[in-house]
């Protein structure tokens, strides 16, 4: 028997905090695992720290936090703003992808590229000439997903650790 999995994307709301928090946990540990030196680590208050920081940017005008929610559970979020000119790193006022995390259980279905346009028609929709985003070098799958939807590669971030 075939399951289809129905999607439904729409604004976080304050009660899918709790749920925020773990998924944006899972997105330190990814990275963390990637890089130890380069990446925070968790700590006991990462889950409630995370929903913290995502909770407050919910009202923000410049931002949004959209969940895809599969069954009646978050199944993933997209956080995305948008960004001033930026004379320091030399570019325009841009929309940005700053967090896209769809939990293990959930891939494969659609929902991240589903999360993506989303926020890419968010961002449209308040004039941003371009969206730019970062992902982790080793994330090759996530790099697929952007590079699908018409993402190209513009920069390189290099890290130097100065503690021995």
């Amino acid at each position: 028997m075939i399951r289809f999995v129905a999607t439904l994307i729409r604004p976080a709301e304050s009660r899918d905090l709790p749920a925020l928090g773990r998924l944006g946990a899972a997105l330190m540990r990814t990275h963390y695992a990637f890089d130890p030196q380069r990446f925070l680590s968790l700590d006991d208050g990462a889950e409630e720290g995370y929903a913290s920081f995502l909770g407050s940017q919910l009202a923000q005008p410049e931002a949004v936090v959209l969940v895809a929610e599969i069954d009646g559970a978050v199944a993933g979020y997209v956080y995305a703003g948008i960004e001033p000119l930026s004379w320091k790193e030399l570019r325009d006022e841009a929309g940005f992808i700053h967090d896209l995390l769809v939990s293990e259980a959930a891939r494969s279905h659609g929902a991240g590229q589903q999360l993506l346009d989303a926020a890419i028609a968010w961002l449209r929709a308040r004039g941003m000439p371009r969206v730019v985003l970062w992902t982790a070098a080793p994330n090759a799958g996530a790099q697929r997903l952007f590079e699908r939807r018409g993402f190209r590669p513009t920069m390189v971030e290099m890290t130097l650790e100065l503690n021995p």
